[in-house]
């Protein structure tokens, strides 16, 4: 070995071998670091499994709140999911007096978090009294909102900010990383949650909410320290500076750009429109018990996890991510048929295999056109580009949501009443016809990308010498 080359700690090479991404470390910036910076991810997985699965089920159940509210309250940090894409371009532009660009959208993103997740045991108690219901109503709103908007603020910059810092061969995997540190975040949160508040009571629920709270507050901390170099070019402010509405044209005018994000959205929708479906799906019409119908979000993580793994694979051989994303809708058709028909054949293995296929596509696509879209950044503007896949991601999966779960409610009741003939008045047709209507977006964002595959290869090959590879499939 050259007594010039730099040494690397042994257990920076071999000690994270068995993550995904595992060789998205360089010397410039071991993996230790990025799995340091990670944990912005790990806080905002935590406070999704709160919003969106803990706190939903004990509003409900524990607490008896009304389910429209439950729905309301959710669906609020939607609301700030659009602006994902301003949010990045002020980070990208953003002059700051200690000559930071990320850090202070990261910080004041944290502390929303924190803000939101402290008051909000006691926003759902006062919900619960009936003397001070509107009180606790809009207490409830507010720190749901305070909390979803924290998680996109933080998120975006923090994505923004490893894509800065990472070498360049190097972005596209760490970038992928830390989605796949977002899944184990939410994986661990919704363990721990759950185990914690086994023997529910309001105590106990405003502990672990306002444990979360400070958890959050110091991951970040730990996760942001020495992250991001103080440059003094960002101290003044430019006289010169273009305007959002310009910078966004600009951008969106860029080969693919629009198509790509048309097929972000649609791609969103198709695989959001099952997430509150399929467990009710196993134990409305397959029979499954609590425990084997929780199962099938397990089976669903695995698929991811699979998914992320072959995808490591692949990018390390150049993939065009396009192309990984065309696998992905590919086989999330695959895996609504396999769903689809776990009914009329009353198989619950094959309603397992349609799980964590579904799992296997959603990470396959998430992975691919994220890749695509900080693929589309130029001249620093990182946040704007991966704002925007976000924005339309997050936008589009909560509409999904929305939308599946009336279209089954719907149908259903139609069905039930048998308005719809007698072979179809059972309560599957509800499910059956949301997954239908899954497989036909996806055909649809697989129409939409087809003409854009194969710009990521073109892209990437123009940097081939950077990757060290000489060829790259098309």
């Amino acid at each position: 070995m050259s007594k010039n080359r730099p040494s690397v700690p042994f257990w920076q090479n071999i000690g994270y071998s068995f993550l995904p991404f595992a060789d998205a470390g360089s010397i410039d910036m071991p993996l230790s670091r990025i799995l340091r910076l990670s944990l912005f991810q790990i806080t905002v997985g935590m406070a999704a499994v709160l919003l969106n699965g803990t706190l939903n089920r004990v509003m409900i159940v524990e607490l008896g709140t009304p389910t429209w509210i439950v729905a309301l309250m959710i669906a609020i940090p939607l609301l700030i999911a659009p602006f994902r894409a301003l949010i990045g371009h002020r980070s990208d532009t953003h002059k700051s007096v200690l000559g930071w660009r990320r850090v202070p959208y990261i910080w004041f993103g944290t502390m929303m978090q924190f803000s939101g997740l402290a008051i909000m045991p006691f926003a759902l108690i006062l919900l619960s009294r009936a003397d001070v219901f509107t009180l606790g109503l809009v207490a409830s709103c507010g720190a749901f909102l305070l909390v979803g908007t924290g998680m996109h603020v933080t998120q975006t910059a923090g994505l923004a900010l490893a894509t800065d810092i990472a070498p360049k061969d190097k972005r596209p995997r760490v970038v992928a990383l830390l989605y796949v540190m977002l899944l184990v975040g939410m994986m661990l949160a919704s363990f721990v949650m759950g185990n914690l508040l086994m023997d529910f009571s309001s105590t106990r629920l405003a502990q672990v909410i306002q444990g979360a709270a400070v958890l959050s507050l110091l991951l970040n901390v730990i996760a942001l320290w020495k992250q991001e170099g103080r440059k003094s070019a960002r101290i003044k402010a430019e006289q010169a500076e273009q305007s959002f509405s310009q910078i966004w044209r600009s951008f969106t005018q860029g080969r693919g750009t629009k198509r790509l994000l048309w097929a972000v959205g649609f791609g969103a929708m198709a695989f959001a429109m099952q997430d509150a479906l399929l467990e009710p799906y196993g134990g409305e019409v397959l029979g499954m018990s609590v425990g084997g119908s929780t199962a099938l979000t397990g089976a669903w993580a695995l698929g991811a996890l699979v998914a992320f793994a072959y995808c490591a694979r692949r990018m390390s051989t150049g993939s065009d991510p396009l192309r990984l994303a065309g696998y992905g809708t590919a086989a999330g058709s695959l895996a609504f048929m396999m769903t689809l028909f776990a009914a009329p054949t009353g198989s619950v293995p094959l309603l397992f295999a349609g799980a964590t296929a579904i799992g296997f596509g959603t990470g396959l696509f998430s992975i691919g056109t994220m890749i695509a879209a900080m693929d589309l950044s130029r001249d620093g503007n990182s946040g704007l580009a991966l704002g925007a896949w976000g924005a339309v991601q997050a936008s589009c999966a909560g509409l999904g949501i929305a939308l599946g779960g009336l279209i089954r409610d719907g149908v259903s009741a139609l069905a039930l009443v048998d308005a719809m003939g007698a072979t179809l008045a059972y309560r599957a047709t509800g499910y059956g016809t949301v997954y239908t209507i899954e497989i036909i977006l996806l055909i649809v964002t697989l129409i939409i990308l087809g003409p854009v595959i194969g710009l990521g290869a073109q892209h990437h090959n123009e940097e081939a010498e950077s990757f060290g590879l000489r060829e790259f499939p098309t």
